[in-house]
């Protein structure tokens, strides 16, 4: 998975802020969502992150798979990345 190259990123104070710079729109996400999507930016798996982020929130992998999933899957929708 990879950004589309007109997405900027930028640090917020509690995750990342992503803009459409074609179209000029924002999306913000939180601490959990900008540790998932770092991490599927650098290669990691999405079982992988699964793992990592159930670990990190100290929740169920079940939970934490459907967040990984509801994330990728609104990611997808928005046409902000990309699958190479």
């Amino acid at each position: 998975m990879r950004l589309r190259r007109d997405i900027a990123v930028s640090e917020t104070a509690d995750g990342l802020l992503l803009r459409d710079e074609r179209k000029g729109r924002d999306w913000q996400l939180n601490a959990t969502g900008a540790f998932v999507l770092r991490a599927l930016l650098a290669g990691r798996g999405g079982e992988s992150v699964t793992l990592s982020l159930a670990l990190r929130r100290q929740i169920d992998p079940g939970e934490a798979r459907r967040d990984v999933t509801a994330l990728t899957d609104y990611l997808r929708a928005a046409r902000l990345v990309e699958t190479p």
